[in-house]
């Protein structure tokens, strides 16, 4: 039986204090997590990355609010320790903070600790009244899947000093409105490492390299387990070594 403690923001921070990698492991089903729990994986995240390796989605825009609930749903009863952390999909955190705050309450009244918001400083308001309603909120910057067209595709983040500095803005507004955490995909390895020792929050990579205070690993990636299409589609976010760039940032 598992005795670990369970994983609390307090010790996800106190992680980076301490220079204790923090292990961040997508699952989207009962099985799935109780294998992420039972190996002492710090934090279940319940991705929209669904859409990808679950749903045959070609990206995460078609998942709906209904489908994180029930994923999060059957998370939930297998996680005894692990901090679990669930998505808010596309386009519901950018209307009213009515509905905003609805979405998040039926998601963690399934069982989720906290939730996961894409973008930066036009989503810091957002952040700022959730975590003053009591629910803990993980950021997400760089490649944000749910922009993907806007994006233009797959890109790496971070190669010019514009939008390095970006980044960084966007990750200071979202500490700054209280977030525990954020998670920096698909950022050049230099600048992931530079936001990382600026912020005093965690960063969690995705193809950001190893300078992350932690890193996520989508679980059928991290077993091989998913068709050759669906196996393509999520290893396009999460490369195993990040690119490099040019220094964008002062003191990088």
């Amino acid at each position: 039986m598992d005795q670990r403690k369970p994983v609390t923001t307090a010790r996800i921070k106190k992680m980076k204090e301490d220079g204790i990698p923090i292990s961040v492991v997508t699952a989207y089903d009962y099985p799935s997590a109780r294998l992420a729990d039972e190996a002492g994986v710090d934090v279940i995240l319940v991705g929209d990355s669904l859409g990808n390796v679950v749903l045959g989605y070609e990206s995460t825009i078609p998942v709906t609010l209904e489908d994180m609930i029930y994923h999060t749903r059957a998370v939930a009863r297998a996680a005894n320790s692990a901090f679990v952390v669930t998505d808010l999909p596309f386009m519901t955190y950018h209307g009213g903070i009515d509905e905003t705050l609805n979405a998040v309450a039926r998601i963690m009244r399934e069982g989720a600790k906290a939730v996961k918001l894409e973008g930066g400083e036009e989503i810091a308001p957002t952040v700022e009244k959730i975590v003053k309603a009591g629910v803990p909120v993980m950021g997400h910057v760089g490649l944000t899947p749910q922009s993907l067209y806007q994006i233009g595709g797959y890109k790496v983040q971070g190669k010019s000093a514009a939008q390095a500095e970006k980044l960084l803005r966007d990750a200071k507004a979202l500490e700054q409105a209280g977030a525990f955490s954020i998670v920096l995909e698909l950022v050049t390895e230099e600048v992931a490492a530079y936001m990382t020792r600026e912020l005093s929050i965690p960063t969690i990579g995705i193809g950001s390299g190893a300078g992350c205070d932690g890193q996520v690993l989508v679980f059928h990636d991290l077993l091989q387990y998913a068709p050759r299409r669906n196996r393509k589609s999520s290893s396009k976010r999460t490369p195993t070594s990040a690119n490099k760039s040019a220094k964008a940032l002062p003191g990088m």
